[in-house]
């Protein structure tokens, strides 16, 4: 259940980022900041996911403090959207704020992203499944679009913002193969 909620917290902030770029001049507005700022919960939720999936609970209480501290996060995401954007580091709300936190909000994902990858990677050396080989490389797809996306904070690149936006749905069309595979090829062999 965990990766269908991530996966939906990820594609929600696609859609708001898809929104708050979508402007002819790209502004910092309060749902820019949203997007930002939701990004990463999406990114925590998949880590914390598949920090459990092997683990045997035998305290479903971490279980609970976990999604508590997840449902926390979120919450004082929503509190930033309306704090960040009146935050200021001079005179006035400039772009540059949305850069310096930006490269902290997309360093944590790399780093989240980084753990999934090689998560997946040694379940899969551990137990092969050729229905989901592909799923480090997905990972490895949003995480280098990830860092993409760093350079395009540091540096204004536009080359980059670009390929972040090629990578990530290189990523996510690979997932949806992924999932075909998984659960749409199996489906079809037992109607046959």
């Amino acid at each position: 259940m965990g990766l269908p909620l991530g996966f939906g917290f990820l594609g929600a902030s696609y859609a708001f980022a898809g929104f708050a770029h979508s402007y002819p001049t790209f502004s910092v507005d309060p749902l820019t900041w949203f997007q930002l700022l939701f990004k990463p919960f999406a990114f925590a939720f998949l880590a914390f996911t598949y920090y459990f999936s092997k683990k045997p609970l035998k305290k479903p209480l971490i279980w609970d403090i976990t999604l508590s501290a997840l449902i926390v996060a979120l919450t004082s995401m929503v509190v930033l959207l309306f704090v960040a954007p009146s935050f200021t580091f001079g005179n006035s709300l400039t772009f540059s704020n949305y850069r310096i936190v930006s490269i902290y909000v997309w360093t944590f994902d790399i780093v989240c992203l980084l753990y999934i990858t090689i998560h997946t990677i040694r379940s899969h050396l551990e137990a092969q499944d050729s229905k989901t080989i592909l799923s480090p490389f997905g990972y490895m797809l949003l995480g280098i679009g990830q860092y993409s996306l760093l350079i395009w904070s540091v540096d204004g690149a536009t080359l980059a913002f670009y390929g972040d936006l090629v990578l990530r749905w290189a990523g996510l069309v690979l997932f949806l193969l992924i999932a075909y595979r998984a659960f749409g090829g199996s489906q079809k062999r037992s109607s046959e």
